[in-house]
């Protein structure tokens, strides 16, 4: 791998092409990676994805907000106000208070209170933007976290540009994000998936369904993944890059996204990771199946990577839940009750695509025979298609998209 690293270092000094320069070839994901690792020491990959994604989102808005605070003090003689927080909100840029600023922490990074003061940047940045209350991590001064080691995570972060406006045209944030949710899912094994649906697979879901507008739901959203590639969708079919093929003419490119995760850190996650690409969404937080955050909600789209076999969902306190429609699903497997969650939740025109283990096509236990007869003889049940295995970090099993129309 390094010797693979090494060589594409060295192909890049040799490339002074424009291409080079394009979206295709921002390659340093692995390398930030390998780096930002080796800083992990014996600390947990499921703490540490926090302290490194909360650092990178910090970085990010930093920058966009320094880029045309820049822009301000040039135009000072005209009347601008650097430090006026409306003029960055107006173009929906952040607003970053002073103890925020990544030189301020840059420059504070080896002293011994620099956990304090992320913690107390993190602080001012969610006071000053409401859209972000409540969703980044402020837990850096705790004496398990090792401040020599923050610092040295500061300064690697540090030499990347993420957010000035050439790093956002060529989503440089993105790919960096993705990648590392996809290294901290592979790293924590079983409880990755909880958080992060593979790539190809949240591709070939979006890809089937062709969300261009109308709502688009996610029950169990996970760190948005669906939602992120449904507006990478519509952005590249309206540029004509999206497989050759441009969007249907006179179709407009306006999506209204609506979610649900009930595990809280994930749900900050899928905040953080929408923000970042300034997608607007409405991401509650709680258990879908009895706190539903969404009940008149009748979805265009679904898209979702439900947890498999789940056992202890509640099913007993729901037995004549209204949602129900085809069967009461076994209290002992979730999996029939993500299915008529969905299908409550579609509109009449709606469609769905979705992942369940390969037992759903054939099961027969506690009534989920009786209740996937149902869906098909309604007609519901457009088709199921069976993927190869090892594709998810959750399970080794192998699992299948269902398709309701």
């Amino acid at each position: 791998m390094e010797s693979q690293l090494l060589a594409k270092s060295k192909t890049a000094r040799k490339t002074k092409t424009v291409a080079a320069d394009t979206a295709a070839n921002v390659g340093y994901e692995a390398q930030l990676w390998q780096m930002a690792d080796a800083l992990r020491g014996s600390m947990d990959a499921a703490e540490y994805k926090h302290v490194v994604l909360g650092l990178i989102f910090l970085k990010y808005i930093s920058d966009a907000f320094e880029e045309y605070h820049a822009k301000l003090v040039a135009d000072r003689a005209s009347g601008a106000d650097p430090e006026d927080p409306d003029e960055y909100r107006a173009l929906s840029i952040f607003w970053v208070p002073p103890e925020a600023r990544w030189q301020h922490l840059k420059a504070q990074a080896r002293q011994a209170t620099i956990g304090q003061l992320v913690d107390d940047a993190m602080a001012g940045i969610e006071r000053d933007n409401p859209a972000l209350k409540g969703v980044l991590p402020k837990d850096y001064a705790r004496p398990a976290l090792d401040k020599a080691r923050l610092g040295q995570l500061i300064d690697l972060i540090s030499n990347i540009q993420v957010g000035d406006e050439a790093s956002r045209a060529k989503d440089v944030l993105g790919r960096v994000y993705e990648y590392f949710l996809s290294q901290f899912a592979s790293a924590e094994g079983k409880k990755g998936g909880e958080f992060y649906t593979p790539r190809c697979v949240v591709k070939l879901l979006v890809e089937t369904l062709k969300p261009y507008h109308g709502r688009v739901y996610d029950p169990c959203c996970g760190s948005s993944g669906m939602f992120v590639q449904s507006v990478e969708f519509i952005r590249a079919h309206a540029k004509g890059t999206g497989n050759g093929a441009k969007a249907p003419k006179g179709t407009k490119s306006d999506i209204s996204i609506y979610g649900q995760e009930s595990n809280y850190t994930t749900w900050r996650l899928a905040k953080m990771n929408l923000a970042i690409r300034g997608i607007d969404g409405q991401i509650a937080h709680g258990d879908t199946f009895h706190n539903d955050r969404h009940p008149d909600l009748k979805a265009d789209f679904i898209l979702a990577n439900p947890p498999f076999n789940v056992s202890d969902w509640g099913g007993d306190r729901l037995r004549d839940d209204k949602r129900w429609q085809y069967g009461a699903p076994p209290a002992g497997n979730a999996n029939f009750a993500w299915v008529q969650h969905m299908v409550h939740h579609l509109a009449p025109t709606g469609v769905a695509g979705f992942v369940l283990a390969n037992g759903s096509m054939s099961s027969n236990q506690s009534g989920e025979g009786e209740i996937r007869k149902n869906l098909i003889e309604t007609g519901l049940v457009d088709c199921m298609v069976a993927l190869p295995g090892q594709l998810f970090y959750s399970t080794q099993i192998p699992v299948c998209l269902w398709f309701l129309a």
